[in-house]
């Protein structure tokens, strides 16, 4: 029988004792005694078991460090100097119409290299100063720069540049301008072989012959030949800090063809010189003296003539400031690119404006023809996408695109966008009458604006007095009174958020608000109207518009941005508007679009001093803007178009209005007249009528709007003459049907110092009474009138509607 009891030293298990006691150290459990002066070991338990010891972690580093060394030495040896890429030996890019079909090529790349030797030392100077101070005292890599620009690509934060000249030269001659890790990981090994290898001024040379400074220009060279006309050697500093400024943004900071840039490339032309003289490079003297340089025309390559040019120059932009690609990237050239342009459509357009325009131009004989202009887009506003532009008359003579310039106040044009911010913000008058297309407002010419702080006394067109009208019967005849108290009952603020939303940019050059703006002061393109009007078209969706279709280089297909279609409006908004315009074109001044045989929707305006006149309309399927520009060809400066193609005016409802017709007409043929789907705001339907009441002479005029019948006087007619007095009994009755006066022609009223003495109208009585003649108010002044409220017609009023190009 064995021996059951517990060997020597084992302290035997009591089942009575505390779980603590059974848990003790394993030491006393064994009956050992802990060692003299160490304390007995404990475990890591909870949450502290996943904190590794500092051994890990030293560990841990030590490895990463030994990993890290490998892969830069690994790197070193297995990275060689490449040969030059591509971009190097020349590529193009080749545009084509949405069928697939050649639009055009951007034309051979310019390059010409020179010696280090031939460029001042004041122009090396100035692009050190722009782009790499410390060149000649740093390293060849910037190690931290790396990894701020790896991370930032890696994590879509957008692509930034730390790279040192010796790391872009690298990537401008022998890489690409790809933005990705390996290209940046292939950058950082070349570069520090290069820096070992070459010298300095060997890579300065390589950087400034290979860089790119817009105007398809590569290399100091060819730059200082595309902006000043000289060779390198001829640049003076200021010149050679302009080219400098350049290589940060080049296409951008050319004042000429964007001069909405110029605040931005002056800011980076002072900061070239400033560094120059931080780095004594440049006395503060001759810093101070140094004036800007102003470049030279543009002088586009013969293959982008016509059309072309201005449609390329387009599409660049969108693909750059969409961040498509960066502008170096696509400059480097082997792309593809299928634009939304429909081929037909296009020339559809060039023809309607050589038809009803170019044709008719004698620059020989009218000084005013000289000065002409046209810009136009078309948009479908299903889809955003832009299936033709007109951007002058050629490309290769009138460089600057004017589908796209920021310097021309659109005018009446942005009357609409008022009243949507009003139906959109459920907007009242100041005694509390909501805003419909029958609310009476006074339109009275140099009615006081109530409410606002700005003191503000609008003129209308021609000066005319108007009386009591609505909304409805303000837009067809363009009433600046009334849209200027308009939009200071809706707020400038909402109406700019409208605006905004339905596709306006915010930082839209003289978008400022007060009751000005509602006559249209702000300077947006052709291209930000159309797309704001699709906006409208397509029942307050706003759909971002787009020239691409696909673009591919070699096998690689590039990622085009998301365009979500959203509700910008509300559909009620965007509709009750698009009733208004469809009277303006019915029965108001945009009557010349009937011609294109399709229901049509639109507003006209003309600029302050005439200086552009613009159509905007849109069919259900077919957004268009039309404008014509007045621009002195030798000077650049804006100006009038009085007197140009022989008329005495140019108006939004004159030629601009034409143009939409004939490109619409050809654009939509084959496919069937289609009415408008509209869904309105309450209040919209046109209200029975009211009793005629009696007009006010302006001495009269209320601060306040007044209740009177919501009829349309008759058309008045634009003053013709000198010191002649009043509209001479002005038909203040005639039928309502949403504004529409059949009540005839006025055949009656004395002129009696101004006032009418109640003339009688000649075509019936109207629901059995007779219209009673209004007061049409002294028209002094030359016959300058705008729709921005400078200028005033003059002279005896003709018995007659006057053209709707004068009623804006």
């Amino acid at each position: 029988m064995s021996d059951q009891s517990p060997p020597p030293g084992w302290t035997p298990r009591d089942p009575d004792s505390p779980d603590e006691q059974r848990q003790q150290p394993r030491a006393r459990r064994s009956g050992k005694p802990p060692e003299p002066g160490r304390k007995p070991r404990r475990r890591r338990t909870g949450w502290r078991r996943l904190v590794p010891t500092w051994r890990m972690v030293l560990g841990g580093v030590l490895v990463l460090a030994l990993l890290l060394g490998g892969a830069l030495i690994a790197g070193y040896l297995l990275v060689h100097i490449p040969p030059a890429n591509s971009a190097a030996t020349a590529q193009s890019n080749v545009y084509l119409y949405s069928d697939g079909s050649q639009l055009a090529r951007d034309g051979e790349v310019n390059r010409v290299n020179v010696p280090l030797s031939q460029i001042p030392r004041t122009v090396q100077e100035a692009v050190l100063a722009a782009e790499d101070r410390d060149f000649y005292s740093e390293r060849a890599v910037d190690p931290k720069a790396m990894l701020r620009a790896a991370w930032n690509t890696a994590t879509g934060k957008g692509t930034q540049s730390g790279s040192t000249i010796t790391q872009q030269y690298v990537k401008n001659y022998y890489l690409g301008q790809e933005q990705t890790i390996k290209r940046k990981v292939k950058e950082f090994f070349i570069a520090i072989k290069l820096g070992r290898e070459k010298s300095k001024d060997y890579i300065l040379e390589g950087y400034l012959n290979t860089s790119y400074f817009g105007r398809n220009a590569y290399g100091i060279q060819a730059a200082a030949q595309a902006y000043y006309g000289k060779d390198v050697g001829k640049l003076s500093t200021a010149e050679g800090a302009y080219l400098a400024t350049l290589l940060n943004s080049p296409s951008a900071f050319d004042v000429v063809s964007h001069p909405q840039s110029r605040d931005r490339a002056l800011a980076r032309w002072n900061y070239v010189l400033d560094g120059m003289v931080k780095k004594d490079w440049m006395p503060a003297a001759e810093r101070a003296a140094t004036r800007f340089p102003e470049p030279g025309k543009v002088r586009p390559a013969a293959g982008l003539s016509g059309q072309r040019g201005y449609l390329v120059e387009a599409i660049k932009d969108y693909i750059t400031d969409n961040k498509i690609l960066d502008e170096k990237t696509l400059a480097e050239g082997g792309y593809r690119i299928t634009t939304t342009i429909d081929k037909r459509r296009q020339n559809a357009f060039v023809d309607a404006v050589d038809t009803q325009v170019i044709s008719k131009l004698e620059p020989e004989t009218r000084k005013a023809d000289r000065y002409v202009r046209a810009g136009g887009v078309s948009i479908d506003p299903a889809n955003g996408k832009v299936v033709a532009m007109y951007g002058g008359i050629d490309y290769t003579k009138q460089f600057v695109n004017n589908a796209t310039r920021h310097d021309y106040q659109v005018a009446s044009t942005f009357k609409p966008f008022v009243f949507a911010a009003a139906v959109e913000n459920d907007s009242r008058t100041q005694d509390g009458r909501r805003i419909t297309p029958y609310t009476i407002y006074n339109g009275d010419n140099k009615r006081r604006v109530v409410g606002s702080r700005v003191p503000y006394a609008p003129e209308n067109e021609g000066q005319i007095s108007y009386g009591n009208i609505t909304v409805n019967t303000a837009t067809d005849l363009s009433v600046n009174t009334v849209f200027a108290q308009m939009v200071v009952d809706v707020g400038t603020v909402k109406v700019k958020k409208t605006t905004v939303d339905l596709g306006i940019p915010e930082d839209t050059p003289n978008f400022v608000l007060g009751p000005a703006m509602a006559l249209g002061t702000l300077q947006a393109s052709v291209l930000d109207m159309t797309q704001a009007y699709a906006t409208l078209a397509d029942h307050g969706r706003r759909t971002p518009y787009t020239f691409l279709e696909k673009i591919t280089k070699e096998d690689d297909t590039i990622g085009l941005p998301e365009r979500p279609r959203t509700q910008a409006v509300s559909r009620e908004s965007a509709d009750t508007t698009t009733s208004m315009l469809v009277s303006v074109v019915d029965n108001g001044t945009g009557t010349a679009a009937l011609a294109a045989g399709h229901p049509a929707a639109g507003k006209t305006g003309t600029a302050e001093l005439d200086r552009s006149a613009w159509f905007a309309a849109y069919t259900p399927n077919l957004v268009t803007v039309v404008a014509m520009m007045g621009q002195d060809p030798d000077t650049g400066t804006l100006e009038s178009l009085y007197g140009a193609l022989g008329e005495p005016r140019i108006g939004g409802g004159g030629y601009p209005a034409r143009i939409w017709a004939a490109y619409t007409k050809t654009a939509l043929e084959g496919t069937e007249p289609e009415d408008f789907d509209l869904e309105l705001q309450p209040g919209a339907v046109p209200p029975p009528p009211s009793p005629s009441f009696e007009p006010t002479t302006p001495e009269e005029t209320p601060e306040e709007p007044f209740p009177s019948r919501p009829g349309r006087p008759n058309r008045p007619t634009p003053p013709n003459g000198t010191n002649g007095q009043n509209q001479g009994g002005q038909n203040n009755g005639g039928q309502n049907q949403g504004g529409q006066n059949n009540g005839g022609q006025n055949n009656g009223g004395q002129d009696n110092g101004g006032q009418t003495q109640g003339g009688q109208t000649q075509g019936g009585q109207n629901n059995g009474g007779t219209s009673t003649g209004t007061q049409g108010g002294a028209t002094q002044g030359t016959n300058a009138g705008t729709d921005a409220g400078t200028g005033a017609g003059a002279g005896a009023a003709a018995r007659r509607p006057p053209p709707s190009a004068f009623l804006e």
